[in-house]
């Protein structure tokens, strides 16, 4: 398969792939890749002149030497350390995903008998064209949201769906793992959760992958939603080996009295770049948007992050925390927006930022769009280096430096994990940053 060019973009990414993926699929699905394939022809690449993307070169995610990667088949051999990513975890129901398939699902039987869907989102949108056509790539994550946007909804593959009935409590969290095995690929990952009125569900999705030479890619996309008193955690651990570049666009709508968090954990990959958006679109909706990130060496991460307040009455709070070594750089830029409409909103947006190393940067852009006159909303940035006084006191009670260092560096991350509601997630969270941290 020939490699492809950003300025030409040819074999591995074009209209004939699209209409691959799309072979086979009802004529709605059809006509919504190929709508999304002619947006993205139709859009440019986003430069440095654009403030959403100052700081990140399009260039970086490397889109001219990668391959569209190949179907493995559900009989494919699961690499142990992708199996591990979900194997011995309390969970609902699992999914595996390996390169461009799903190769494994299971759910418990008493949630499947109670009207729980978990499935392909390939095979869902023939079973369940009533709920997928109505949300997959419209009100969420449409095509016209952006470049990438029209290109994973062009290409997707691997994709999950979720359903979740009404008043369906599901208590142990949804686990899904991704691994890439090939290198020198490009994987387009999709994910659509919906949680009906006054249901309840965790999703923790896990990203890796060995260390790779070649670049690899993973451009992924999802979708939730949180109907009216739903409460819905999602859950994303990035945790790619070298090589890897990351994006992943990440869309959730918030209606009447639902709770909405979120938590994006960066470890691993060369480059990633994550937009979140959360859109508060009923009274009394509420959502936490929370974010951790270590990086060393050259890599490079970007956050742009966005709380829509649609609705009077309702509540965001974003922290997003960074630890930094070496000549990593970490970008956040974040905005608040309150509607006209929006009375009564209650937003707040924290970036706090620890640098580990002189030669590691950080760039912290927290913004305000107020359209409203009765709200409570503020926002704040800091960006500081390990204090040494607290260094010696640890010092001086028998801790090498460095593991003094990793006691501070778990201090700052400590308020993050401590707002997720699922203890025993927090923990692998907590095993998985210890693990990076080294």
């Amino acid at each position: 398969m020939a490699k492809t060019t950003i300025e030409g973009v040819t074999e591995a990414l074009n209209r004939a792939a699209a209409e691959a993926r799309a072979a086979g699929s009802p004529e709605w699905l059809r006509e919504k890749r190929l709508h999304a394939w002619q947006v993205y022809e139709d859009t440019p690449f986003p430069t440095t002149k654009l403030e959403e993307w100052r700081y990140t070169e399009v260039s970086q995610f490397s889109l001219e030497r990668v391959q569209l990667a190949e179907p493995v088949g559900k009989g494919a051999e699961i690499p142990a350390a992708a199996r591990a990513l979900v194997e011995g975890k309390k969970a609902a129901g699992h999914v595996l995903a390996l390169g461009a398939d799903v190769v494994e699902i299971e759910l418990d039987e008493d949630l499947r008998s109670k009207g729980v869907v978990l499935m392909d989102l390939a095979e869902a949108a023939e079973t369940h064209p009533d709920l997928v056509m109505t949300h997959l790539g419209s009100e969420a994550l449409p095509a016209e949201d952006g470049k990438f946007a029209a290109l994973n909804g062009a290409l997707w593959a691997s994709g999950v769906f979720l359903y979740v009935p009404k008043g369906v409590n599901i208590e142990d969290p949804i686990r899904v793992a991704r691994w890439i095995e090939e290198e020198g690929t490009a994987v387009f990952p999709r994910t659509l959760i919906i949680a009906e009125a006054g249901s309840h569900v965790a999703y923790v999705e896990e990203f890796g992958s060995p260390d790779f030479e070649e670049p690899t890619l993973s451009l992924g996309a999802v979708e939730v939603f949180a109907r009216d008193n739903a409460d819905v955690q999602y859950v994303a651990l990035q945790r790619w080996g070298k090589g890897v570049r990351h994006m992943a666009m990440q869309k959730t709508i918030a209606e009447k009295d639902s709770n909405l968090d979120t938590l994006v954990v960066n470890l691993g990959a060369t480059v990633a770049r994550v937009d979140l958006g959360a859109r508060l679109e009923g009274t009394g909706a509420r959502s936490d948007m929370l974010g951790l990130c270590f990086a060393s060496e050259d890599q490079h991460f970007d956050h742009n992050t966005r709380q829509d307040h649609v609705a009077p009455h309702a509540t965001s709070d974003l922290l997003y925390k960074g630890a930094l070594l070496d000549e990593a750089k970490t970008v956040f830029r974040g905005i608040i927006r309150v509607h006209p409409k929006a009375q009564l909103t209650d937003a707040y947006q924290t970036n706090r930022n620890l640098l580990l190393s002189p030669d590691a940067s950080v760039v912290s852009l927290p913004n305000l769009e107020i359209e409203a006159d009765d709200v409570k909303c503020s926002h704040g940035s800091t960006t500081g280096q390990l204090n040494e006084e607290e260094l010696f006191y640890l010092m001086s009670r028998g801790l090498t430096r460095e593991a003094a260092e990793r006691l501070v560096i778990f201090g700052f991350f400590a308020d993050v994990l401590e707002r997720l509601p699922l203890p025993e997630v927090v923990e692998e969270l907590r095993e998985a940053i210890s693990e990076r941290i080294g």
